[in-house]
């Protein structure tokens, strides 16, 4: 059989070569993984680390993140990736947070306090674990806390005096109203079982145990753990249940929020906040007074009653007893008046020496910086729901007298939440 090159010569047209094939178009090149220097996909699957291997709660996930937003907002001008960490850019990081991190209330750019300069740094460390766990690095290019240290010096926690948190205590107006009820109920329980905001906010009503006084909360990664109450939160919180929440909220299944607004939702941090403050200022107590300030006078008060440091680990989820013992030196005024008490070379004239060095009220507390974070083996923390800026308190003692413009002696009627 003729080829068709033959049958093309026969007929008398000459043979048309095939045109040259093309050569394929390049695919072209990915964009680099730290374009932006981090694109919205790697992003979304460190929250989804943050939230299921860290196990870190709402909150604290959101601190990671707006802590690394930083960084990227940081690296972004200078057109730096997140493969070029190293010492150097570290250093440079960090001068930049120290001098210039962000937007200070003039509108001119200033640093950071170093107790924030030090959250982020753990919250970059995290990020940076997580892209070796990625397939990015074979091991963390971001030099460690020893290697490169900012020595941050923790204050001690406030906390109030017996005679404070029962002036708190007694502030919500005792007019049967259901915020008036609720409010009680939510410092009662505060103050009683020492939890955190993001714990007491997120309690349902099926968590209560009245019958045995204990409550099961949720605390920072999910962990559950069971707190105790005495009888006053008890009454307070039967009050509520009976008396409140119904004409707060129609429906009471088990899973509905045990403290909710007056439209029957959830009660939001911000309101549990607002609620503290109020009646701290009904009471008469100094600025300052937040949620987290009855965790430590909880946690105070029953290491001035004898209570075993274990116990009161348990009791506020601390996952280290060395987080705890940040207590053991609030209450040295306890100790400094059992030696003169029971020493045998102790006399009255060292309590007249040292009488004005410290301060043995009862009613005063030691220690300074609410904004202390107590859970330090988490980077975020509890701390990281308090402003960067905060200016707490230094001072825990409060004035006898109501501040100027509240009248101690009137009804009390905090603004509907």
């Amino acid at each position: 059989m003729a080829s068709k090159s033959n049958i093309a010569i026969a007929s008398g047209r000459a043979a048309v070569p095939p045109p040259p094939e093309t050569p394929a178009a390049e695919p072209t090149p990915a964009a680099p993984r730290e374009c932006a220097p981090a694109s919205p996909e790697l992003l979304e699957r460190y929250r989804l680390y943050l939230a299921g291997q860290r196990g870190l709660s709402e909150n604290t996930r959101r601190i990671y993140l707006d802590d690394l937003a930083t960084f990227l907002a940081y690296c972004r001008p200078a057109g730096l990736s997140l493969r070029d960490m190293d010492l150097q850019l570290l250093r440079g990081y960090v001068a930049h947070l120290a001098t210039a991190g962000k937007i200070g209330d003039n509108g001119r750019r200033v640093g950071y306090a170093r107790v924030s300069i030090v959250r982020k740094l753990t919250a970059l460390r995290a990020f940076y674990n997580f892209l070796v766990q990625e397939g990015w690095f074979p091991t963390t290019p971001v030099p460690s806390s020893r290697s490169f240290p900012v020595k941050v010096e923790k204050p001690l926690p406030t906390f109030l005096g017996k005679n404070e948190a029962a002036r708190l205590m007694a502030a919500p107006p005792d007019d049967g109203s259901p915020t008036g009820l609720r409010d009680k109920a939510i410092l009662e329980i505060l103050y009683a079982c020492g939890v955190r905001l993001a714990e007491i906010v997120g309690m349902n009503l099926a968590d209560i145990y009245p019958e045995r006084r204990e409550i099961l909360v949720r605390g920072k990664g999910n962990k559950e753990r069971w707190t105790l109450f005495g009888a006053p939160a008890a009454a307070a919180l039967h009050n509520y249940l009976q008396d409140g929440r119904p004409k707060l909220a129609a429906a009471a299944r088990p899973d509905d929020p045990l403290f909710v607004n007056r439209y029957g939702d959830r009660l939001s941090r911000r309101s549990i906040e607002k609620v503290v403050r109020n009646y701290a200022a009904r009471a008469g107590l100094k600025a300052g007074v937040h949620t987290h300030t009855l965790r430590h006078t909880f946690a105070s008060h029953l290491l001035e009653g004898d209570a075993d440091l274990r116990v009161i680990q348990e009791l506020l989820g601390h996952s280290s007893v060395s987080t705890t013992q940040i207590y053991t030196h609030i209450t040295k005024q306890e100790a400094r008046r059992a030696y003169l008490n029971f020493h045998p070379l102790a006399s009255s004239a060292a309590v007249d020496s040292h009488g004005d060095d410290d301060n043995d009220d009862d009613n005063d507390a030691a220690g300074a910086g609410a904004g202390y974070n107590d859970d330090d083996n988490d980077a975020a923390g509890a701390g990281a729901g308090y402003d960067d800026g905060a200016a707490y308190s230094d001072d825990a003692v409060a004035p006898a007298s109501t501040p100027a413009g509240i009248n101690a002696g009137a009804a009390y009627q905090p603004a509907p939440i």
